[in-house]
């Protein structure tokens, strides 16, 4: 009787908790976890995500290798070329996420990072469903999660850069990345492209504070992402804005 109890308590907390990430799943995140230490484990873990995908296709296989494949476009690809095929594969791999699990916020988001990304290299007036591919998934995304910090940054991003007459408005980007800082201060991309709108707008010492912000930052969200792009981007915006007298009495930039 007792092993019978035992068991059908086994299998209520079987259905009632999700399964458990396979093995090559969870080093491929482990990999991507810390993969500014060795890029290469951008490909090791794309490699371990392909062969999961090829013959156990779940959500979450599909969501990380859409994101290995965008990593890839960013960081691994060498010739615009490749950066075009990862992104397409980020996108096609985010796509088959989003067939298996139309509510997974992330597999939105991926699918809108690497169509963007297609547009930026296509050119967005010849890239317009790209375009409106990722204004889609943007409202997806905030509608999945209202509160979705990179839902907020992506929606502030498409505000700030397209123009008026397709939906950009300087103003609403500032709130919706002010809002996105204010729910994780410590997202450094958002707070460098709050920095790159204020710069836009000769809002000076207003972007001097947002960079200072970032090359401060102790605890950063995406240590990858702060330690190879944020950080040398906010310091080389900062030196041009001391170069260019912008921002005096700047304090001095720490090596």
């Amino acid at each position: 009787m007792r092993a019978r109890v035992r068991l059908a308590l086994l299998v209520l907390a079987t259905l009632a908790s999700p399964a458990a990430a396979g093995p090559a799943l969870e080093t491929a995140r482990t990999l991507l976890a810390a993969w500014h230490d060795d890029p290469v484990r951008i490909d090791r873990a794309r490699a371990l995500l392909e062969a999961e995908a090829a013959t156990s296709p779940s959500a979450d296989t599909l969501v990380e290798l859409s994101d290995a494949w965008f990593l890839t476009g960013e960081f691994r690809a060498t010739s615009e070329r490749e950066r075009m095929a990862a992104y397409e594969q980020g996108s096609r791999a985010a796509r088959r996420a989003i067939a298996i699990a139309p509510h997974n916020e992330r597999a939105h988001l991926l699918l809108a990072f690497n169509s963007g990304r297609t547009a930026e290299i296509t050119g967005v007036m010849r890239a317009l469903g790209l375009v409106t591919t990722v204004r889609d998934e943007s409202s997806t995304v905030l509608r999945l999660n209202p509160s979705s910090v990179e839902g907020l940054i992506l929606a502030a991003g498409l505000a700030a850069g397209l123009p008026t007459l397709m939906g950009g408005d300087r103003a609403k980007a500032e709130g919706l990345f002010i809002r996105a800082l204010e729910l994780d201060p410590h997202h450094t991309g958002g707070r460098v492209e709050l920095a790159r709108l204020y710069l836009a707008q000769h809002r000076w010492g207003e972007a001097a504070r947002e960079l200072q912000a970032v090359l401060g930052d102790d605890a950063p969200s995406d240590v990858p992402r702060w330690a190879t792009r944020d950080r040398p981007r906010a310091r080389a915006l900062l030196s041009e804005l001391r170069e260019r007298g912008r921002v005096p009495g700047l304090p001095p930039q720490s090596p």
